[in-house]
């Protein structure tokens, strides 16, 4: 496996990394903000939680004092991610329940293992694994391949899939649709933003946005036209435009932090003529 982290990502102040809410708001006031975003109504959550509405409302008035439990019975049914179920357990006057284990600790041995071993298996095919603000932790030899040319400095301290992306010396010049590429990037990004209320990513996204976009740089066609079934990501390497479509991969209910923020991205060959290239790469 590439490691292409070259040190430490910088602390995201107090809130770590995802930027979490500070306790301070009450746990009633929290659990309303998420069950409006959800769009759910005190009543369809009262039913999901085995609650009454009238229950509902007292916890989110701050006039009943909610159990540990019911807090996180709570979280289950609004989706609420696991770092922010944390925040809702402090607001409510309990300890954290999830911890927060940094991904070089012995106890992630066996998780680094397995995912080491998951995208050295799909080579010659590009995946790598990024954490909860983008910060690429593992990549394989594919990835090290399309990264062929970017600029050294996009690696310190610590390399970040969105910079490598979509920064003027990245990959940004070499991308064919670099306009379709660019608007899901930041939609997905706007996503994570709204479900974690991340002041990190919400900074990410606007130094992203905020990148000049150069014309998307000439290459060669596909050696025949091909019917996407997902938006493609067409890249030049080598005079050659090769054409992949991603997957997003994440752990099931995890009860870490860490583990819950990371993500594995997978790029499989959308037409024939990159599969084959790739694979003449490692005969």
């Amino acid at each position: 496996m590439t490691t292409l982290t070259t040190g430490p990502a910088a602390p995201a102040g107090p809130a770590g990394p995802a930027g979490t809410a500070s306790a301070d708001k009450g746990v009633g006031r929290l659990l309303r903000a998420w069950r409006e975003r959800r769009r759910v109504s005190q009543l369809e959550l009262a039913l999901r939680a085995d609650s009454s509405a009238r229950h509902i409302s007292f916890i989110e008035t701050g006039r009943s004092r909610p159990s540990e439990e019911m807090v996180l019975r709570l979280a289950e049914h609004l989706d609420v991610p696991v770092r922010e179920r944390n925040s809702l357990l402090l607001a409510a006057g309990y300890a954290p329940r999830y911890p927060e284990t940094p991904l070089g600790d012995p106890a992630l041995d066996a998780l680094r293992d397995g995912m080491e071993r998951l995208i050295q298996g799909y080579e010659p095919y590009p995946a790598l694994v990024v954490d909860g603000t983008y910060t690429v932790v593992a990549a394989n030899r594919g990835i090290a391949m399309l990264l062929e040319g970017v600029a050294e400095s996009l690696f310190r301290p610590a390399p970040n899939a969105m910079r490598l992306t979509l920064h003027p010396e990245g990959l940004a010049p070499r991308i064919r649709n670099l306009r379709e590429w660019r608007g899901h990037l930041l939609a997905q990004m706007e996503r994570e933003i709204a479900l974690h209320r991340s002041d990190t990513l919400r900074a990410l996204y606007e130094e992203v946005a905020a990148y000049p976009v150069p014309e998307e740089a000439p290459g060669g066609e596909p050696e025949e036209p091909v019917a996407y079934f997902a938006l493609p990501l067409l890249i030049e390497h080598a005079g050659r435009t090769l054409s992949f479509v991603s997957s997003i991969s994440t752990f099931n209910t995890p009860m870490d932090v860490t583990v819950a923020e990371l993500a594995i991205e997978t790029f499989l060959p959308a037409d024939p003529a990159t599969a084959k290239y790739l694979h003449s790469l490692v005969v």
